[in-house]
């Protein structure tokens, strides 16, 4: 099964609301669809979403990524040489990981393909089934409000809300949303590198004695000050997650080594795929730590491959899948079932999913 063409089609899938963080606002999914095909017919699928403000790509930056550095390393590469390839993909370009992670997850598509199983099998078989939250978007308290309990009505049990716009706005509108959907909601709280390190700290002490039933705090400052990473984790009781720090291998293990992060939150838009994906699963299991898998605005086709890691490695024990939910119509037939808040991986080789 070798790789005989790589072609990529623009892909716009309109969202149910519009998706606002401490970074953006967006009304759609925008990405590039990755389709390879293999000489024995079978094709595999990845999808590239453009996320500049995240990983620094745009769409345009992203196809000439892969038309002019990555596809020609990878035309007539045997799908059944996975390490191969793998090593091609990422010494072809420096970072570009978006670009990376669309050829991977296609690449890994059609290696459960060869094989005939379920790439979460292939990856470890862990579970076939799990529970995601879904995020509520930056806004007015009212709007947040509204949204929240619709949430619940509709059978979450757990909201990622998006703060970061000041120490009093935020701690205020944590403390209503809680006190409104009741103690029996878990709340998972986004700063999207909002706060400085003192600022963080004294914020979440503040819902720390008012006994909220947060399960943890993400990326509380910004995606480079690992020293704040560190006095925030070291300073609260609630876990902190390590999102936008954590890009690389490399970056996972430099921030564990100082205490940065209890949590690291996996996306294969940052990490260039299931390769490095997998490495620091690998590497948080050694420190002890839990994993998180998060998605970038991907429709179901990215959705999938993340759900797909998350199914085979029981070190990922913390889902964050909710992009599927938030898109008002799918990119692609097949794939994981996004049934409210409960994913579940079919039997289908690879991914599952067609073109």
């Amino acid at each position: 099964m070798k790789i005989t063409k790589i072609e990529l089609k623009e892909i716009d899938v309109p969202l149910k609301r519009p998706f606002v963080t401490f970074l953006r606002s967006v009304n759609s999914v925008q990405s590039l669809l990755v389709k390879i095909t293999t000489d024995t017919g079978h094709t595999g699928y990845g999808e590239v979403p453009s996320t500049a403000l995240v990983t620094g790509d745009s769409k345009e930056a992203q196809a000439a990524v892969i038309t002019n550095y990555i596809a020609p390393k990878l035309i007539g590469c045997d799908i059944a040489h996975l390490e191969i390839i793998m090593e091609a993909l990422h010494t072809s370009i420096l970072h570009n990981y978006s670009a990376k992670a669309g050829i991977d997850v296609a690449v890994h598509d059609l290696y459960g393909k060869l094989y005939n199983a379920p790439l979460y099998k292939i990856l470890g078989g862990h579970k076939s089934s799990f529970m995601t939250d879904i995020t509520v978007s930056i806004g007015s308290l009212q709007q947040m409000v509204k949204e929240s309990i619709e949430h619940v009505q509709n059978g979450y049990t757990t909201l990622k809300l998006k703060v970061g716009t000041g120490e009093f706005e935020d701690v205020g509108l944590i403390k209503e949303i809680s006190r409104i959907i009741g103690p029996g909601i878990s709340l998972r709280i986004d700063a999207n590198q909002g706060w400085n390190g003192k600022e963080a700290v004294r914020i979440i002490r503040k819902l720390e004695d008012a006994l909220i039933n947060i399960e943890f705090i993400e990326q509380p400052v910004p995606a480079t000050d690992f020293t704040g990473m560190a006095f925030v984790t070291q300073n609260v009781y609630t876990p902190i997650v390590a999102d936008e720090s954590v890009f690389s291998p490399k970056d996972a293990l430099n921030l564990l080594q100082i205490g940065g992060a209890d949590i690291i939150n996996i996306k294969l838009m940052k990490t260039g795929g299931f390769y490095n994906a997998l490495q620091i699963c690998n590497i948080a299991q050694a420190h002890g730590k839990k994993c998180m898998i998060g998605c970038m605005l991907e429709s179901n086709l990215g959705s999938t491959a993340a759900a797909h890691l998350a199914g085979g490695k029981s070190i990922i024990s913390i889902v964050d899948l909710d992009s599927a939910n938030l898109c008002a119509e799918d990119a692609i037939k097949g794939g994981a079932v996004f049934d409210g808040s409960t994913i579940h991986l079919t039997e289908s080789p690879g991914l599952g999913v067609e073109g």
